[in-house]
């Protein structure tokens, strides 16, 4: 999670959401990472958790990603969930929850979904407040910038 959380950073510097992803292979090596970039691409799909998928999916040459792991700082919503139903990951794990748009149990838990053709394991939790006090403070800065403007 700390790998996911320095791409996380590096979606704030970019004035992105505080958003990062990694993706582990079966043995732990890192094989895709990224971060918020859908204001800077002009891209409603580029969240972290799809920036990272790309990547891996890349790396191994498969859209498929059987045996992998995704971690990111942020409880996906449906769009990257199935995402990584559909590319076969093994677990994903989050940090933070998201009330609004959360799809892994906060507003629908797709993972439980017993009709889909692949199941995967979902855990949040992991660094909760580390995450979640990353996306609190970049908020925090962007209201007090309103405020002084």
């Amino acid at each position: 999670m700390t790998l996911a959380l320095a791409q996380a950073e590096l979606a704030a510097k970019n004035g992105e959401v505080p958003v990062g992803a990694v993706v582990l292979d079966v043995a732990g090596n890192v094989i895709g990472a990224g971060f918020n970039r859908n204001i800077s691409d002009h891209d409603p799909t580029a969240h972290a958790e799809i920036v990272a998928l790309r990547q891996a999916a890349a790396h191994m040459k498969n859209h498929r990603l059987p045996g992998a792991r995704l971690y990111v700082t942020l409880e996906p919503c449906v769009m990257c969930l199935g995402a990584m139903l559909h590319a076969r990951l093994e677990k994903v794990i989050y940090g933070a929850t998201d009330p609004k748009t959360g799809a892994c149990g906060s507003i629908l838990a797709l993972q439980e979904q017993a009709a889909l053709n692949h199941q995967t394991a979902v855990k949040g939790g992991l660094m909760a407040f580390e995450c979640g006090e990353m996306l609190r403070a970049f908020f925090r800065a962007k209201r007090q910038a309103r405020r002084t403007l």
